[in-house]
């Protein structure tokens, strides 16, 4: 064992007696770091900008959410709310009235929907973070306040600072409407925009955050609510408790955590970097054809040295797993080497931030390309480039040393 590997270093540092020999394995290396490292730098960036998106969407979603299985609404009087309240870790459960609506601000009118919160929504949310203008505030004591997204705001040209126009809400009647007149078919309310947020792009276009008390007076509700927000505290186990709220809620509900009710859009983030990934282990893949190439010319240029070697009673077994080795520490040196480069961009990225998102006019929610590292990242990214530098070196050692008889002593 220490033979092969002594012998296998030997032969790897050791000057080549051809200038052929030794350029294409330093191309074969710098190849494959190249590619390790582009391979890790990818794989975090797309890591950063999951974490970004997912940011985004915890600011407004919740951690949990409990909807009904049947049908659009549920009585919260025949819910275990309180029960649900008292369990070890829940910080806060927020009644939710979530309905499609007309909005009209002065000549303006776009569709949308309003989502209707009780008060103690204030306690947990963040998205008073996330406020372009005025404040986010939804009822000070009998008075209501509408908190529009960007994009509504925007469809409607909305001034938070003219308290003079106020936001006209219409929702559809439930039950035949006694006529097609327009009054008769919708129930309106209006008031004032304290504030304008913006989230991301599907909330922002969408929703309006009123009271739960001013949609349910819309929607002649009493207590009844669409969904009910589950916001649980740090460092409590989130699959913990999910178990024994959908205990207690029962089969008649469904309980989501923050991936359920964003599973399509993780899906396809994971999905994208996994694309990307198999597309550079393809580039890597063809990369190492220089190895193969490397490995089989410095086999053939050690003929004589094998011929020796076997005289001095060196089995072909032990002749292989040299000449293996040196290929396993060429795809070793090129790992290593690959994923230090890339640690240090990504470290540098992570710190400064040199490398700029468009042309850095604050067009974008942030400056740089974000990036996050993963240990289980760097570790699979060193076992693919190990592979394949192991599958490249073993081609060429086992076609060109299969037969025994054909190397000729010297």
């Amino acid at each position: 064992m220490r033979f092969s590997f002594y012998m296998a270093r030997r032969y790897l540092f050791s000057k080549k007696s051809h200038n052929l020999i030794h350029i294409i394995s330093w191309v074969s290396m710098i190849g494959l770091a190249i590619g390790t490292a582009a391979l890790i730098i990818v794989l975090s960036v797309f890591n950063g900008f999951e974490q970004v998106i997912s940011s985004l969407y915890n600011s407004f979603d919740p951690d949990f959410t409990i909807t009904a299985v049947q049908g659009k609404t549920f009585q919260t009087s025949g819910f275990p709310m309180e029960k649900i309240k008292q369990l070890h870790g829940i910080s806060e459960v927020v009644q939710v009235v979530e309905e499609d609506a007309l909005f009209k601000y002065g000549d303006r009118q776009t569709i949308g929907k309003i989502m209707g919160l009780s008060p103690n929504f204030m306690k947990v949310s963040r998205l008073d973070t996330m406020m372009q203008a005025g404040d986010f505030v939804l009822q000070t004591g009998k008075a209501d306040f509408a908190v529009a997204g960007a994009g509504v705001a925007w469809f409607l040209g909305i001034n938070v600072r003219d308290t003079r126009q106020l936001l006209t809400v219409f929702i559809p009647r439930r039950g035949n409407a006694s006529s097609f007149n327009f009054r008769n078919a919708f129930n309106s309310g209006v008031l004032p925009v304290s504030g304008i947020f913006s989230v991301q792009q599907d909330f922002d276009e969408k929703y309006v955050l009123v009271p739960l008390r001013f949609a349910r007076d819309l929607l002649n509700y009493t207590n009844q609510v669409t969904s009910l927000h589950v916001y649980i505290k740090k460092g409590v186990s989130a699959k913990k408790i999910q178990k024994e709220i959908e205990t207690l809620a029962g089969k008649n509900f469904v309980v989501k955590n923050r991936f359920e009710q964003n599973e399509t859009l993780y899906k396809i983030m994971k999905s994208e970097k996994m694309a990307v990934f198999l597309i550079l282990v393809f580039i890597l893949i063809l990369s190492s054809f220089s190895m193969i190439g490397s490995v089989a010319m410095f086999i053939v240029e050690k003929v004589k040295d094998i011929a020796v070697l076997r005289t001095l009673g060196v089995d072909m077994k032990t002749m292989r797993t040299i000449f293996l080795r040196q290929g396993i520490l060429i795809s070793l040196l090129s790992a290593f080497s690959g994923l230090f480069i890339g640690f240090i961009i990504l470290w540098l990225q992570q710190q400064y931030g040199f490398i700029k998102l468009g042309s850095g006019n604050g067009g974008f929610i942030i400056n740089a390309y974000p990036v996050q590292m993963r240990f289980s990242d760097f570790f699979y990214v060193f076992i693919t480039v190990f592979l394949i530098g192991w599958g490249a070196s073993w081609y060429p050692v086992h076609f060109l040393l299969k037969k025994e008889q054909k190397i000729k002593l010297a």
